[in-house]
């Protein structure tokens, strides 16, 4: 049996214990162990809503379980990752992995001299339409990433990249299997002191060309990825976790035709968790790893450091 805690239980924390206890009613060998915040009303509330015990200090917990979640503000990853992986703990840490360069690659040499599994939340790819894809993705010329919402009133300690974009940049940096090159970027600053609106040009080292557009303050929701390759095109609506190809058609006519790429939707935060508790029994390494969230992590500062420079950031 797995004991698992969540550490800072605010909206995503409390997703990641309800995901933890459906888990374990399927059948898995895993607990709820308990819940951590520095809030005790939000901490009680969740531990009752679940069933297991409620706490304000992470040390506590951490002596008590195998395996933590980590939801806390991201300027709080480096110091709580730290501590449950100094505990013995396996960790999933929600994206970014933690708030610089520095701290990030103290968290994989900590996990990796201590054998344990570090995870970081990067959700897209338990994504169905993107696992329809990313298979047949191969050398890409050219890419395009829109991921706007309405202002949800979360995440206003950091910026639209670090909070929005990266999932993007993640996604196609393993897709193509290299970081950028040469970035430009533009964003504003709306309706938080950090950036809310952004676009970005990546190119890669075989001449990608990747542009991004990440807003936390639009009117409708849109997550859509589109990939071009000297054979074909693809879509991917994130939203809808369903997946289309587009080539010529086999007829001769010259015509484009579009077909539906199978994907059954799941619900990403279960597999997610699913991947994770696999990756501690079987001794495996994450699907988005502590290296992973890592170059998320730079290809995302860089985007930053164009932003606040006003010039392309090599």
């Amino acid at each position: 049996m797995i004991r698992v805690g969540v550490i800072g239980v605010g909206h995503m924390g409390a997703l990641h214990a309800e995901k933890v206890v459906a888990l374990a009613r399927d059948g898995c060998a895993i607990e709820l162990t308990g819940v951590c915040d520095i809030i005790a009303e939000r901490a009680h509330a969740v531990a009752a809503r679940f069933e297991t015990r409620a706490s304000t200090a992470a040390s506590g917990l951490l002596r008590e379980v195998d395996a933590a979640i980590v939801a806390v503000p991201t300027v709080e990853h480096y110091q709580i990752v730290c501590r449950a992986l100094e505990s013995g703990c396996h960790v999933l840490v929600e994206k970014p992995i933690a708030a610089d360069l520095e701290q990030a690659e103290a968290l994989i040499k900590r996990a990796a001299h201590g054998g344990r599994v570090l995870q970081v939340g990067h959700l897209e790819w338990f994504n169905a339409g993107i696992r329809a894809i990313q298979d047949k993705v191969k050398s890409p010329r050219l890419v395009e990433v829109v991921r706007v919402g309405p202002f949800a009133g979360r995440a206003t300690d950091t910026d639209v990249v670090r909070d929005l974009m990266i999932h993007d940049l993640d996604l196609v940096q393993q897709l193509i299997g290299a970081e950028p090159e040469k970035i430009e970027a533009t964003g504003v600053a709306v309706l938080t002191d950090w950036i809310d609106v952004a676009n970005a040009r990546l190119i890669f080292p075989d001449g990608c060309t990747a542009n991004f557009t990440a807003s936390r303050v639009s009117r409708t929701s849109k997550r859509k990825l589109r990939i071009f390759q000297s054979d074909c095109s693809f879509e991917v609506d994130l939203s809808l976790q369903q997946a289309w190809i587009s080539r010529v058609s086999p007829d001769g006519s010259a015509r484009v035709q579009t077909d539906v790429i199978e994907a059954a939707p799941r619900d990403s935060l279960l597999e997610q968790l699913r991947g994770f508790i696999a990756c501690i029994e079987e001794e495996a390494t994450p699907t988005v790893g502590g290296v992973d969230g890592l170059g998320a992590l730079r290809t995302a500062l860089r985007v930053l450091d164009s932003l606040s420079q006003g010039r392309p950031a090599g």
